[in-house]
């Protein structure tokens, strides 16, 4: 005669699957707290680039420009000294760094104007003085100072020396 084994089956009980179902649901609660945290902060990050896109581009054009009224197209001859003067031009006649230290609070004109569309709220400032410190020319190079503040009333700071050559 053959013996029979007897196999248990095992099985959740009603309490085990009841403390699964919570223990899974804080975790889904605690996760989902987080993930909202971070959502929240992305957009500091697009913020931030935006602001670091306009002063590449203000910056790019403020220092392909002549040092001076008095500077040669490709710096020859050089103007002796550093000076900052009001030339009286508008906005689209700047020829020399010192023309960009009239924008004040500017916001910020594209081309295309479907880009501005992408820097709403933005606004651009650019101070330009005589710094000697730098030690580059005998009259002193231009310090640019370009400050952004972003629709967040956050300012960004960025600062480039303009050589006189």
């Amino acid at each position: 005669m053959r013996s029979v084994r007897r196999y248990r089956l095992r099985a959740f009980t009603l309490i085990e699957m009841i403390i699964t179902i919570v223990i899974i649901g804080l975790a889904l609660t605690s996760g989902l707290k987080a993930f909202s945290l971070l959502a929240g902060r992305s957009s500091d990050a697009l913020i931030q680039t935006k602001t670091l896109d306009l002063a590449q581009l203000y910056l790019d054009e403020i220092l392909a420009s002549r040092f001076d009224e008095s500077s040669g197209n490709g710096g020859s001859p050089a103007y002796a000294g550093c000076r900052i003067t009001d030339d009286g031009e508008s906005r689209a006649g700047y020829d020399d760094v010192d023309d960009y230290d009239a924008i004040d609070n500017e916001i910020p004109a594209f081309a295309d104007a479907s880009l501005a569309t992408y820097y709403a709220g933005f606004s651009v400032s650019v101070s330009v003085r005589c710094d000697d410190s730098v030690g580059v020319n005998a009259g002193g190079a231009k310090r640019i100072e370009l400050t952004i503040r972003s629709p967040d009333n956050q300012s960004s700071r960025f600062t480039a020396y303009r050589g006189n050559f």
